[in-house]
């Protein structure tokens, strides 16, 4: 005899409760001892969505407009990278600035002077995270840092890997770099962005020497936060002169809260 799929063999999650703290997949219930049909079909969908960010192709007119809006002088570099495949393929090509743009970046280093902060834009492996939240991010810093700290013009870079604002802060000699690039998706979260920051960072720069801040998305870590902590944790390190696993961070969420109430 054949079971009908009735309320009676659609068994209940006992965990959710926990889904209003959430958007991870928890508290899915199950069809006998499988996953209900809702469920798979939007795992599936996700899955694709996670894929299609990979894949989109990254419009630095975006960014430019939304850049220009905010007020900001920018410039654009080019890693060594030629197209989407060959940066999912060569890592390491998308960490080294392509000869062009070294000298274009060592010529505007003698116009712009040392300066303290360098911020640098890229799609990382979503480009729709870096155009959604990226320039968000950096007015955000400049915001709550520019009373104290110069910025240089905005570095941005298409196809780029955390490593590349080692090689922009090393040619102009930036006192602190903060790359802003899309994160590599994951199920539910197409538009991550994360902000690594190097105090003093260098091409001999590794990654111990990095503070990184992820998930800022609307549904993740909410940009006003992220702006907050990484302020918190930019102005400690000018102040002590270090970044990366010496530099702690000590903020919770609930102090987040605490300073910039969301709801």
């Amino acid at each position: 005899m054949l079971l009908s799929a009735t309320s009676a063999n659609l068994s209940p999650d006992t965990w959710s409760a926990l889904k209003r703290f959430t958007t991870a997949r928890i508290a899915m219930g199950r069809a006998g001892g499988s996953l209900r049909t809702a469920n798979l079909l939007d795992f599936r969908l996700a899955h694709a969505r996670a894929r299609d960010a990979v894949h989109a192709p990254f419009s630095p007119k975006v960014v430019d407009a939304q850049l220009g809006e905010a007020g900001f002088d920018f410039v654009h570099a080019k890693s060594t990278v030629t197209d989407k495949l060959d940066y999912l393929l060569h890592p390491e090509r998308g960490r080294i600035l392509d000869g062009d743009s070294a000298e274009m970046l060592l010529a505007k280093s003698v116009e712009w002077g040392v300066r303290d902060i360098s911020i640098v834009i890229s799609d990382g492996l979503s480009a729709v995270a870096a155009e959604s939240h990226a320039v968000a991010v950096a007015k955000g810093l400049r915001d709550e840092l520019g009373d104290t700290f110069s910025f240089y013009p905005v570095v941005v870079v298409p196809f780029g890997r955390v490593k590349i604002a080692d090689a922009v802060s090393d040619i102009l000699q930036a006192r602190l770099v903060i790359i802003l690039l899309g994160e590599r998706p994951g199920l539910g979260s197409p538009d991550s962005l994360s902000a690594y920051f190097t105090y003093m960072a260098r091409n001999s720069s590794v990654d111990s020497d990095r503070n990184c801040v992820s998930n800022i998305r609307p549904l993740g870590m909410p940009i006003p936060w992220a702006v907050r902590k990484l302020s918190v944790l930019i102005r400690e390190s000018f102040h002590r002169q270090i970044s990366g696993t010496a530099l702690k961070d000590r903020l919770t969420l609930d102090d987040l809260q605490r300073m910039l109430p969301l709801n």
